[in-house]
């Protein structure tokens, strides 16, 4: 390839990416007649991908069929209306141009120097994600890989700010002979928090456990007395309930004493966006640092999260490649306000989102997914299973009374179907599965079908 002309390679660019979006409908158009799980058939055929790398190179065509006849079937369907684990929901129509689009820019989003377009795109969706969520206008928005790395600059930015306040340079004189910093962490705090903390050099040994109620969020009366030392984790959406801390109750005892509160809102923190779930989170922006992703509720593709803080300078004082020289209301390069030197232009992902719902459309589809959730659980009472938890928000845990230890048949004989996917989990010592509701194409049809698969499987296994 490299005796090609200019013409010659701007040919090859234009085939692969015709083709490309070709195979790319095809597979969309499909993507409602298939099942949601591949079939072990189609897993099957991906091995015919394995072998030694080539010695001379293959075509660009040969090589996008090759992707789309083994690769697409073997895909699990998340851009679909019934894939309803982890919390995903599938890519905006405007993001899946946008990351096409941005792909064939291929910008490194590293500095505005090395691409305007992004630094420029990234401040706008900074604007629109503050006023959307109504959190200070100097608060530093930062786009990561996801609500992990969202936690990690916020953790290391409390990190940051309390030892520095206790007269202790972390960055510099490390951790040994450090301060003590206390971490409170919810009983229910997700595993990838922990993974943080470790990370960091706080590790988990250190957390003092906040008691929760019955539906797993934080009891206010019964954490531990708060200090000036403290970094207290809440949780906006319990990974199986949904249930979000008293995080303005919290937050207002922290203000107290100086804590830090942050809050792992990965998809809870979208209820902020509808009047209709403000309530579940009320005086969250009391909080010092928020984290949250765009490849859960605001429908972008993977991956893209999302870390805002109050406190942008201890941000930059924790992640700066250079000496730290933050001056407030000056535009500050990314790699200086997160982990990666080197990092997609994900941002541009969340602009188009935004841009393409817009608040009203942001509202619809947190209240409709909801309202799906609503849907569901009354379809799984009515067929005698127990819904384990409140459905306040999008998540539904629900198991069968006598079948707690086969549950796991259940929903693995409903994925095996292919009709819709869900996984299992344990809450409140039962064994259970859990619905997530959260994509742009999921319709009450996909729900009522989704029950339907779900009693055909209780009455095949005989139930």
């Amino acid at each position: 390839m490299e005796n090609l002309s200019a013409s010659q390679r701007l040919e090859l660019s234009e085939k692969a990416l015709e083709l490309a979006s070709t195979f790319a409908q095809d597979y969309l158009n499909r993507l409602d007649k298939r099942n949601v799980a591949p079939s072990s058939d189609a897993i099957d055929a991906i091995q015919e991908l394995q072998s030694d790398i080539p010695d001379q190179g293959v075509d660009a065509s040969i090589i996008i069929e090759e992707l789309h006849r083994l690769g697409s079937p073997a895909t699990v369907a998340t851009a679909g209306a019934r894939y309803f684990g982890l919390v995903v929901g599938g890519s905006l129509p405007a993001c899946v141009g946008s990351r096409t689009l941005s792909a064939a820019w291929d910008q490194l989003g590293t500095t505005e120097l090395t691409s305007p377009i992004t630094a420029h795109l990234e401040r706008i969706a900074s604007d629109w994600l503050l006023n959307l969520f109504d959190l200070p206008d100097d608060a530093s928005v930062g786009f990561v890989t996801g609500t992990t790395m969202g936690n990690f600059v916020s953790i290391a930015a409390a990190r940051h700010h309390l030892l520095s306040r206790l007269g202790w340079n972390v960055e510099k004189q490390g951790l040994f002979g450090a301060p003590r910093i206390r971490v409170l962490a919810s009983q229910e705090v997700h595993f990838t928090v922990k993974k943080v903390l470790s990370m960091l050099g706080l590790g988990t040994d250190i957390v003092e456990t906040m008691p929760v109620d019955s539906d797993g969020a934080v009891d206010v009366q019964r954490i531990p007395k708060l200090d000036n030392s403290c970094l207290v984790l809440t949780q906006a959406g319990n990974v199986n309930s949904g249930a979000i801390d008293p995080i303005g109750d919290i937050a207002r005892l922290a203000s107290k004493c100086g804590a830090w509160v942050h809050v792992d809102g990965a998809f809870g923190l979208w209820a902020a966006t509808s009047p209709n779930k403000q309530h579940l989170i009320s005086g969250f922006q009391l909080a010092d640092s928020w984290v949250t992703d765009g490849h859960k509720w605001l429908n972008t593709p993977y991956d893209c999260g999302i870390a805002i803080c109050r406190h942008a300078s201890s941000v930059h004082n924790a992640m700066a490649t250079t000496a730290p020289y933050f001056v407030p209301g000056k535009h500050v390069e990314a790699k200086d306000m997160m982990p990666e030197l080197s990092r997609a232009a994900r941002g541009i992902d969340v602009w188009a989102a935004l841009k393409n719902l817009g608040k009203s459309g942001v509202q619809s589809l947190v209240d409709r997914n909801c309202d799906f959730a609503q849907q569901m659980a009354d379809g799984l009472r009515s067929m005698g299973f127990s819904v384990l938890n409140k459905v306040v928000l999008n998540q539904v845990v629900a198991t069968y009374p006598g079948r707690e230890n086969d549950i796991e048949k259940l929903a693995a004989h409903v994925v095996d179907s292919g009709e819709a996917w869900f996984g299992v989990t344990h809450w409140q010592g039962k064994s259970a599965f859990r619905i997530s509701f959260s994509s742009w194409v999921t319709t009450p049809e996909d729900v009522m079908r989704t029950i339907s698969a779900i009693a055909k499987a209780k009455n095949d296994l005989e139930w």
